[in-house]
């Protein structure tokens, strides 16, 4: 009842600064059903309200999405973003619930791991609306062509993790005893707790180029394994520190584009089969991407290259040394740009597995959007084959205002 007043109270402040409100948004209507067994998978309604205020070199932006589940009956009501820009001659402030994206991947989180992600679908919403605000102080400094940002994180935000009954939880592997899993340990509320992260971008004639290093938490939890007295397996999940280093690049190369991203992380915890030391290990960990981006034929093709690597790798961890992944996008518009054809796939070396995306979109004149996709799963393991049974026909229908 609180989150349906605070939304009436919003949109009461809309129209009373009406003359100087910028309101937009959308409503939609988003089906799905599986195919294995023609049951609904997804049956959701969104209205999602954008609300810019702007008062000389101040600006209020406010973004409340109020969403109904008719699967599960529930009504939630969240601020997306909330959060107040103050312009300077030659920097901003950004204060408040925000989403903070890096990097130039598409369809992969490489470097763009300042905002948590929200996995509850796995990755098949929209990606803003799977990047989760957080409350940030974000400092942007102009000089020339180049932009220092600077952003302070005063508190933890995990990553949302699909419930245990879901289509999208994840494999976990299969355990010799009983098991229990205690609640994750809390990272407490305290100024030593915050995120730090610096960002140089430069865009040049001859490249684009972002470096960033940042001093974060995991926020996925690593899985601390503990045997008990009777035999029995204790896991109790634990955040930890996570600082990393990164950079990115594009430069544009005979009419196509070539872009690289990578990110290098210090000590991340990875998992083993070894209970002496619960389960866990520390080793440094590379995840980049080589991307290729061009147009045939008006066609926007993009390839990519995505490697994840473990530095000094032991035979106990429980993840391969390389994992290798190949992802490929074609876009085609058509009818005056009108209809929107999207084709957009991953492919699983290590697993031989895949995840196929088909969409097709047609935009009709006053706002009106309709959405047909389907959503294709290979393989027996790996990131997508444990999802092998959720081969998925999908429908949304979508009113911008």
């Amino acid at each position: 009842m609180r989150k349906i007043i605070l939304l009436i109270l919003i949109m009461s402040l809309g129209a009373a600064l009406n003359s100087t409100l910028n309101q937009r948004g959308f409503v939609r209507s988003y089906l799905g059903i599986l195919s294995d067994d023609e049951s609904f998978s997804i049956a959701q309604n969104t209205f999602d309200l954008r609300l810019d205020y702007r008062k000389n070199d101040l600006n209020l932006y406010v973004n409340p999405v109020l969403k109904y589940d008719n699967l599960s009956e529930e009504l939630t009501l969240s601020l997306r973003q909330s959060y107040i820009d103050i312009y300077f001659a030659d920097f901003d402030l950004r204060i408040g619930k925000q989403q903070i994206v890096w990097g130039k991947a598409d369809g992969v989180f490489i470097t763009d791991v300042i905002s948590p992600r929200d996995l509850s679908e796995f990755i098949m919403p929209d990606f803003e609306e799977i990047r989760i605000g957080i409350n940030a102080l974000k400092f942007d400094y102009y000089l020339g062509n180049s932009t220092l940002e600077a952003i302070w994180i005063p508190t933890f935000q995990s990553t949302i993790q699909p419930d245990a009954g879901s289509i999208w939880f994840p494999e976990t592997g299969e355990f010799q005893q009983p098991v229990q899993i205690s609640e994750p340990e809390k990272v407490a509320g305290k100024f030593s707790n915050s995120d730090v992260a610096v960002k140089f971008s430069h865009l040049g004639s001859l490249l684009d180029l972002e470096l960033m290093t940042a001093y974060l938490w995991d926020d996925t939890p690593a899985q601390h394994k503990f045997l008990q007295v009777d035999s029995s397996l204790l896991i109790i999940p634990k955040y930890h520190r996570l600082p990393m280093a990164g950079a990115s690049f594009s430069k544009a190369i005979s009419g196509a584009v070539a872009r690289m991203e990578a990110a290098y992380y210090f000590e991340k915890r990875l998992h083993t089969a070894d209970l002496i030391t619960h389960g866990i290990c520390r080793k440094d960990y590379l995840h980049y991407l080589i991307g290729y981006d061009h147009n045939w034929f008006n066609v926007d093709v993009s390839f990519q290259f995505v490697q994840e690597f473990i530095r000094n790798y032991e035979d106990i961890i429980t993840k391969d040394e390389f994992t290798n992944t190949l992802t490929m996008m074609l876009n085609k518009t058509f009818l005056r740009e009108t209809m929107t054809l999207n084709i957009f796939s991953y492919y699983g070396l290590n697993d031989d597995d895949a995840l196929l995306r088909l969409k097709l979109s047609y935009d009709f004149s006053g706002g009106l959007n309709i959405l047909a996709g389907y959503n294709l799963f290979t393989g027996d393991t790996g990131n997508f084959g444990q999802f092998n049974d959720n081969d998925m026909a999908y429908l949304k229908v979508r009113l911008d205002f």
